[in-house]
């Protein structure tokens, strides 16, 4: 225990902020058959999926993320007028849409949950009116993702051998990313998003009002995607925006909205007779790649210990004296002599809080003065 102790001054403490980055890339392959889907883990409720690195009841496996598939009530009331009972799951995909609007878009001004919308404006247009929804896991995202860094790539045609032969040709790759988000981003109560866009623009260049396909939670770890488009327009009002495209689509041909394609023998409207885990099996049986770079917020506490000449130059320890003699003087004229090898870092009512290393000794005498630079991260 110290028996002298120096008070910290308002110059002998800096904060400082320091963001680390991890390039993160996630293989098609692990979403889509390296493993037969034993990293695939399904539930009970068949509301979503999750995906491991590992067959998940390997005790080395780790959590990728989450994928489901949701709608919103207009699409909801729609189908269940249409369809009746044959709508397949129609409620959970409700509920799922709005669980995950209300937590990343929050609520109007007249208290209803506000809809995804692919231009990232909450104006009531460009609605996506049915999404996907991948969440990662904090093992990825960490803090958050860094901004301009996701991007995703994934055939327009399934590849998913296990519903249906692989086509010989595929119909064309789309490739998606938040292409100028760096600097062009949004807030909403989750925190900072951005919109996920089909290909990448000259600098400087806007890119055209409708064009977005999605949007990326950065804080929150969460990516919504648009799962339909209108096969015969050009993205406009109340359309969700053109992702899925290619001779084989995600849905039906001509000019209904295309809806979200299960990879089975023949185009079917998935988003109205298709289960929740066969519409996001389909979406996994189709990545080729996802990369992102993930932030680590790493905030410090510098503190400069600062020892003039005249102090410190005697130690506490026992061991110091022998007889009433410093041990470490030969002559009594000798000046004394301290070895430092620890700082302790106390509270006002002098509790020992946190203690600092030296990889070795330091020599002091009356004739050096030091300054040591303690850092705590948290």
């Amino acid at each position: 225990m110290a028996k002298t102790y120096k008070p910290l001054l308002g110059d002998d403490i800096v904060t400082t902020r320091t963001l680390l980055h991890e390039a993160i890339p996630i293989t098609g392959t692990i979403s889509s058959g390296t493993y037969q889907d034993n990293n695939i883990k399904t539930f009970s409720h068949g509301i979503f999926e999750s995906v491991y690195d590992y067959p998940y009841l390997s005790s080395s496996a780790n959590h990728i993320f989450d994928l489901t598939f949701g709608i919103n009530s207009t699409l909801y009331e729609s189908y269940t007028a249409a369809m009746g009972s044959d709508f397949i799951q129609g409620e959970k995909k409700r509920n799922i849409y709005n669980q995950m609007a209300q937590v990343l878009f929050g609520y109007d001004i007249s208290g209803s949950v506000r809809n995804f919308e692919s231009d990232g404006i909450v104006d009531g247009d460009r609605i996506m009116n049915s999404c996907f929804f991948i969440n990662y896991s904090r093992l990825l995202s960490k803090d958050e993702i860094k901004k301009g860094s996701y991007v995703m790539s994934f055939y327009n045609d399934s590849v998913n051998k296990d519903i249906a032969p692989a086509p010989a040709n595929h119909q064309g790759v789309q490739t998606i990313g938040d292409y100028g988000a760096a600097t062009e981003y949004r807030t909403c109560p989750a925190g900072d998003y951005g919109i996920l866009y089909t290909s990448s623009l000259p600098a400087g260049t806007e890119y055209p009002a409708g064009s977005g396909v999605g949007l990326v939670f950065y804080q929150a770890g969460i990516v919504v995607l648009t799962s339909s488009r209108k096969q015969d327009a050009a993205p406009g009002a109340g359309d969700p925006g053109v992702l899925w495209s290619g001779g084989m689509s995600f849905g039906q041909q001509g000019t209904t909205n295309v809806d979200f394609w299960t990879g089975s023998y023949g185009l079917l409207n998935a988003t109205k007779s298709g289960s929740i885990e066969k519409i996001t099996a389909g979406l996994r049986n189709r990545l080729i790649d996802i990369d992102f770079n993930n932030t680590i917020e790493l905030n410090s506490a510098i503190y400069f210990c600062r020892v003039n000449h005249n102090e410190y130059n005697y130690s506490s320890n026992p061991t110091y004296v022998s007889g009433s003699k410093i041990v470490v003087k030969n002559n009594v004229a000798d000046l004394p002599v301290t070895y430092i090898t620890s700082i302790g870092l106390y509270s006002p009512d002098n509790e020992l809080l946190a203690t600092a290393k030296l990889s070795e000794p330091i020599r002091k005498d009356p004739n050096t003065e030091l300054t040591l630079r303690v850092r705590l991260d948290y």
